[in-house]
C-alpha cells in the first residue's frame, strides 16, 4: 500500500459510514435511498428505497426515470465504495430494460461493478419491488475519477 492510500475498512464499517454519514447528497433523500448491504471483495452493493407517490405517473405507476435514477444511484455508489471512497464514477452512458411496472412503496437495488478499470468502469443493476420481483435491469459506463465535491 502507498502512503497516500486510504486502509480499507470492514463491509460493516463501510455500511456504517454511509449510513451515518452528514454529508448524504440531497439528491439520495428525494430518492428515498438507504444502503443496507456492503461486500467489498465482490463490488455489490443494495440499496433499499421508499419510492414516493410523487414519482407515479398518470396510471399511478412510478415513472421510469426515478426507476433508472435509483439504479443509477447504486451503481454510481458502488463504485465509490470499491474505490475506499476515493473514485467517484459520473456515468458516460446507461440503458435499462423495463420488465414490470413499479408501484410506490418499497424497492430495492442491487448494483455490482463487472470491470473496473483506470479509464471506464462497467457495472449493471437490477430493481426489485416490495415482493421481490424484478423490475428493471440496468448497465451502464463510467468514467473513474478522483472524489472531490464540485462548488
Amino acid at each position: 500500500m502507498s502512503d497516500d492510500e486510504k486502509p480499507r475498512v470492514s463491509d460493516a464499517d463501510m455500511l456504517a459510514r454511509f449510513q451515518n454519514s452528514k454529508k448524504r447528497p440531497p439528491c439520495s433523500d428525494t430518492l428515498g435511498m438507504r444502503l443496507v448491504e456492503v461486500e467489498q471483495d465482490a463490488q455489490r452493493i443494495r440499496m433499499d428505497f421508499d419510492v414516493s407517490p410523487s414519482f407515479a405517473n398518470p396510471t399511478g405507476a412510478v415513472q421510469g426515470g426515478f426507476i433508472s435514477a435509483m439504479m443509477d444511484e447504486a451503481m454510481s455508489t458502488c463504485v465509490i465504495i470499491a474505490s475506499n471512497i476515493t473514485m467517484t464514477a459520473p456515468t458516460l452512458e446507461m440503458k435499462t430494460s423495463y420488465l414490470r411496472r413499479l408501484m410506490p412503496g418499497k424497492a430495492s437495488v442491487e448494483a455490482r461493478i463487472l470491470r473496473m478499470g483506470k479509464s471506464a468502469a462497467f457495472m449493471e443493476a437490477e430493481c426489485f419491488d416490495a415482493d421481490g420481483k424484478l423490475v428493471a435491469k440496468a448497465t451502464a459506463t463510467a468514467i473513474p475519477m478522483l472524489f472531490k465535491r464540485l462548488g
